[in-house]
């Protein structure tokens, strides 16, 4: 019989990285391929095929969880074309009016022009009927209004439609009313409803939220069905909020997994560094085209549901990523004004950087590490050689036209790709009131480890974690990740006049929600999971703070016990809080469950103690500039270091997936598990 093989693949800009887990022994099978951005889905099942062929011809998989960028890429992109809505008889330009926030303060908005909506006004449609905030029916649905509407979209040949009506978060009735009428009238609609996408209050967000659903739905339906046809096992595929959901269930609800692949190098990451005995980090993912950071605490990504996609607010549950444009791939340009930019403008996969010989023209920041000798002359273990007279030739054109010698051009390009990064840290450590000085980094990803010493001088930090085949901890990731869904519902009521047998029955309903959908995904009702949380907020305030709700009997001792925690959170986020002031009441706002299918997670194995002597893993020098002038730097091959070796700077440790340039100065020692601890 042969390997029993679970694989996780995660689609990336440049590389397409696989691991598979043996179920029986344990081992983890690593590989990566090239990325085919005309059709991931081809790249996806190269992916499947090589590492299937590395374990053995005879390999039966058992189960693959993909994190893919689909819908992340249709958004970055704003092909967005063929996309309406319908709203409620009043509200035409809810879109339009948006929101009063301007990017970056008021200080530097006086130039600052409204981006273009998401769907323009005149593909807008608004249907009469009205429910106030309670669910009730003020004015009934004018089911010959959405008739004329849904006939309106058919004859002007758009298939993507939103549907959003006022307070539809209260009761779905109408809405529901809403697509029957579509069915009827316009069967050949893709449709989503708010009541289904995102059941909370604020309309221009939900409004947002449905439409980019919709939008993507199409695309990742098209995708999916293509893995899904030729797949040798079940598809799961990564959601953004630390969750996977198979692919029959998600093509219902795309829109999740917007930040599919970042979320799995996040949970790779906080997997990783637990095991290593660091339950709160901050993690760095470098790829080919940008790079994504998030904080970890106390072994759990952080969750937001304000994020965004582009210039698109999408308020759904997802980790907390940012994300930048500093990837390897990254183009070096000059400005108007005679100054060095880099990014976030990339080469991608296709052409890719000068020293991949693509037919790429423009010098990136792969090029100016090969040019500095910081990565080896050859990628992937030598299938990607790389051309390093090319990346010197046009690191050299770009020099010339800023009167620098071609080492300090490409000294320069690292140092902003680092400064680029460390600002990413800070948006989110500092802007959130975490000291980043506090926190190790996990660096992974391509290009993550590349910059980790330079990144440890700026910010302070403490240490830098790179853990074993950084390349692919994303995918990686995708096999320690449970199964989640999450359910919202809004109720706004002060604490005061808190009606607990109502919150009783909102989770109630919730759970049952969350346990119909684990049970489509195979799960027995005994390894359900359920995990609440609340959005609450002193009167008068315009956002919430979400705490954990304890499980249990929604009693007096659960309402005290969310209390505690909202004043412990608002006064941890923003230095006070109102605890036992009848001045400030706290009002309840949005009530929430996760149902989660747990799964068996890889275990990482201790590996056994070595000599002490690195020089075992010593494959020779290369010439590496540090930015201090070229050095005769010992290149180690990481594979054969041991648990307890330490490498001292300069030096560079090299491996399949990626490359450790250690500075002067620093060290990087062994532990148990195979990480490299980076320190001063």
């Amino acid at each position: 019989m042969g390997r029993r093989l679970r694989i996780g693949i995660d689609t990336g800009g440049t590389f397409t990285d696989v691991v598979a887990l043996d179920e029986d022994t344990g081992e983890i099978i690593t590989t990566k391929t090239p990325s085919t951005p005309a059709d991931p889905a081809e790249g996806f099942l190269t992916a499947v095929a090589k590492v299937t062929a590395a374990a053995g011809g005879d390999a039966a998989v058992t189960g693959l969880s993909h994190g893919t960028t689909v819908a992340t890429n249709r958004l970055l992109e704003d092909r967005l074309e063929d996309l309406g809505l319908i709203t409620t008889e009043g509200f035409e330009h809810v879109l339009e009016i948006a929101r009063q926030s301007v990017p970056d303060g008021y200080g530097n908005s006086y130039f600052w022009v409204k981006p273009p909506r998401i769907v323009p006004v005149h593909r807008v449609r608004a249907v009469g009927g009205r429910l106030d905030h309670t669910g009730a029916e003020l004015r009934p649905f004018d089911e010959a209004g959405a008739a004329e509407a849904a006939r309106w979209f058919r004859d002007q040949g758009i298939r993507a439609i939103g549907v959003c009506f006022l307070h539809s978060y209260a009761d779905p009735g109408h809405e529901l009313a809403m697509r029957e009428v579509l069915r009827r009238e316009h069967p050949e609609a893709v449709v989503s409803l708010s009541c289904e996408v995102l059941r909370e209050y604020r309309e221009y967000e939900r409004s947002v939220t449905t439409l980019v659903d919709a939008a993507v739905k199409p695309v990742m339906s098209r995708y999916l069905r293509r893995i899904t046809e030729r797949a040798p096992a079940r598809l799961h595929v990564m959601k953004s909020n630390g969750g996977v959901l198979s692919a029959d269930e998600v093509v219902h609800q795309p829109i999740t997994t917007v930040l599919s692949g970042p979320a799995a190098g996040a949970l790779g990451a906080a997997y990783v560094a637990g095991r290593a005995g660091l339950g709160s980090v901050v993690t760095l993912d470098g790829g080919g085209t940008s790079t994504d950071v998030a904080v970890v605490l106390d072994g759990e990504p952080t969750l937001t549901t304000e994020g965004a996609i582009g210039r698109h607010p999408v308020k759904i549950p997802m980790i907390d990523i940012v994300t930048v444009g500093a990837g390897g791939g990254s183009v070096a340009w000059v400005s108007p004004e005679s100054t060095m930019k880099v990014g976030p403008r990339s080469a991608g996969a296709d052409p890719g950087p000068l020293c991949y010989g693509g037919g790429g023209t423009e010098p990136t920041v792969t090029d100016a590490h090969a040019v500095l000798g910081r990565i080896p002359p050859h990628l992937l273990g030598g299938e990607i050689p790389l051309d390093v007279p090319a990346a010197r030739a046009g690191l050299e054109a770009l020099a010339g036209r800023l009167g620098l010698t071609v080492e300090r051009a490409a000294t320069g390009i690292l140092e902003i790709s680092a400064w680029n990064q460390a600002n990413a840290i800070r948006q989110i450590t500092v802007k959130r009131g975490l000291d980043v000085r506090d926190y190790p980094l996990v660096a992974f990803g391509g290009s993550g480890p590349l910059l980790c010493c330079r990144l440890l001088d700026v910010l302070g930090l403490p240490a830098a974690l790179v853990p074993v085949n950084p390349g692919n901890l994303s995918a990686f990731g995708l096999l320690t990740v449970d199964v989640k869904n999450d359910y919202v519902r809004t109720r706004v009521a002060r604490d005061a006049e808190l009606d607990l047998p109502a919150v009783a029955a909102i989770f109630a309903e919730l759970e049952a929600e969350a346990a119909a959908s684990l049970d489509r995904e195979g799960f027995p009702a005994a390894r359900h999971r359920f995990a609440r949380t609340v959005d609450l907020r002193y009167y008068g305030q315009a956002f919430e703070v979400r705490v954990p709700a304890p499980p249990g009997p929604v009693s007096e001792g659960f309402r005290a016990e969310v209390l505690r925690r909202f004043h412990d959170a608002h006064e941890a986020l923003y230095g006070y809080c109102y605890r036992d002031d009848a001045r400030h009441p706290v009002e309840w706002v949005n009530h929430r469950v996760s149902g989660i299918g747990p799964i068996d997670r890889p275990r990482l194995r201790e590996r056994p103690s070595g000599d002490k002597d690195p020089s075992r893993a010593l494959t020779g020098t290369r010439e590496v500039h540090f930015g201090d002038g070229w050095v005769a730097a010992p290149v180690y091959e990481r594979a054969l270091l041991a648990p307890g070796d330490v490498v001292e700077g300069p030096a560079i440790v090299q491996e399949f997936g990626s490359t450790l340039p250690l500075h002067p100065g620093f060290r990087a020692e062994v532990d148990a598990y195979g990480n490299l601890l980076v320190t001063r």
